[in-house]
């Protein structure tokens, strides 16, 4: 598959609101431009989707969300958005600041010391849990009809209890921090956007290696250093999570789960889903059910 066909990765420029060191947008559709782009920014990210379910790729983590998420994302940790038109959320609120919005000196304070710790953690990309979840996500919501300075003491109060609670994951067992090196990025643009569409069915490594014009073994150790994963761990978690979606949003029996999401081999299915989720398919759709009842 020819580059040609994807855009190039997007460094996003951001600006602040006029009058305000915070910029916050709520996406009543479908309407962010950089959602299905992967993409990164110096700001630190807030993400709280309201509702709906979706899949978050946030640096070398996959997984699926359902009945909305909460995600914190530190400086320049490459990502996709979380909402599109079939997510089926009420609403997506996003905020970004700088590292430093606080000023270099006040974010040095002894009384910042859990923000500081939130942030540099943020680096691995945190998903909250309930109840903080919902808690802040209210929180979060109300911030869009503040002035700038009741916003910035929201904004504040709600750090501070991202910084305390113990109710989050972190969700890449490294960091995957991108600069500016428009090549690194092109590549991996390319090849995150092909698994998207081809992880249904089986991908020598030969024919991704080809298509970013590299041998086998370079491609094989470029992979693992950039993302922290093997190409087929990060196709196998591509599937996995498309098994999520289907086990949770479709009404077909857990063998076509199996290949439709790409496996050719049911036990080989049931082991790997088992080894991601902690849960059986069958475990995991009961699980989804009881928490929508």
């Amino acid at each position: 598959m020819d580059m040609k066909h994807y855009k190039k990765p997007i460094l996003e420029a951001i600006d602040p609101e006029f009058g305000s060191s915070i910029k916050i947008h709520d996406y009543k559709e479908a309407d962010n431009e950089f959602a299905p782009t992967w993409h990164f920014h110096p700001e630190i990210e807030i993400v709280f989707v309201n509702g709906g379910s979706g899949k978050r790729h946030i640096g070398n983590h996959l997984s699926y969300y359902s009945d909305g998420d909460l995600v914190f994302i530190g400086s320049n940790v490459p990502h996709y958005g979380f909402t599109n038109r079939l997510t089926q959320n009420k609403s997506e609120v996003v905020i970004h600041i700088k590292p430093d919005f606080l000023g270099e000196e006040f974010i040095t304070l002894p009384e910042m010391q859990d923000i500081r710790s939130l942030m540099e953690r943020g680096k691995q990309g945190i998903v909250f849990h309930e109840p903080i979840k919902a808690n802040l996500g209210q929180e979060i919501e109300a911030l869009l009809d503040m002035n700038p300075f009741e916003r910035m003491i929201g904004l504040l109060a709600i750090l501070e209890q991202m910084a305390q609670t113990d109710g989050y994951t972190l969700l890449q067992t490294g960091q995957v921090v991108l600069e500016t090196k428009a090549e690194d990025n092109q590549r991996l643009d390319l090849i995150f956007n092909w698994v998207k569409q081809e992880f249904r069915r089986s991908i020598p490594l030969s024919e991704v290696a080809d298509m970013v014009a590299m041998s086998d073994p370079a491609f094989s150790r470029y992979f693992k250093k950039k993302t922290g994963k093997t190409f087929t761990q990060f196709v196998n978690e591509h599937r996995l999570v498309h098994a999520c979606k289907l086990l949770s949003e479709e009404q077909i029996s857990i063998t076509e789960v199996c290949y439709d999401s790409g496996f050719n081999n049911f036990s080989h299915f049931n082991k790997q889903f088992k080894q991601y989720t902690g849960k059986s398919p069958s475990a995991y759709r009961k699980g989804i059910r009881r928490l929508i009842e």
